[in-house]
């Protein structure tokens, strides 16, 4: 779902969580540039929260890792939520999401998550590169 078609105040929710929570908070403020940080994980929780709740749950985490081309079992998807959750372990929340994204410990999905963006950064352009004027050469 995209940002424009959330309702407002789910986006506010996820405002409110990321700045008052996060950038306040003395364990996060040596994150070299954690206001980017924190828009681009808001986008990402943003991205697989499908149903607008603000919270993901198993079936909202096996299209996401699907998508993702690591597709898990039904026990995995629970192991995977029971290790992020600080709640019933059913479904985790976007501080939860932040606190695994930010934190220290190398949780699966983190690593999941941290694989796809670096993947996306390496795509090139592929062919051959762009004729250039002569005024453009050094």
């Amino acid at each position: 779902m995209d940002e424009q078609n959330w309702p407002p105040w789910t986006i506010q929710i996820y405002e409110t969580l990321t700045y008052e929570q996060f950038l306040d908070d003395p364990k996060y403020s040596s994150d070299e540039d954690l206001p980017s940080k924190l828009e681009a994980f808001k986008k990402k929780y943003m991205e697989f929260d499908l149903n607008g709740n603000g919270d993901i749950d198993i079936m909202s985490l096996k299209r996401m890792l699907e998508k993702l081309g690591v597709p898990k079992t039904h026990l995995e998807l629970k192991k995977l939520i029971k290790e992020v959750s600080s709640g019933s372990g059913e479904t985790f929340n976007y501080s939860d999401f932040l606190r695994m994204m930010l934190g220290k410990r190398s949780a699966i999905l983190k690593m999941i998550l941290m694989y796809e963006e670096k993947a996306r950064e390496q795509e090139k352009p592929t062919g051959p590169p762009a004729k250039k004027a002569i005024s453009e050469l050094p």
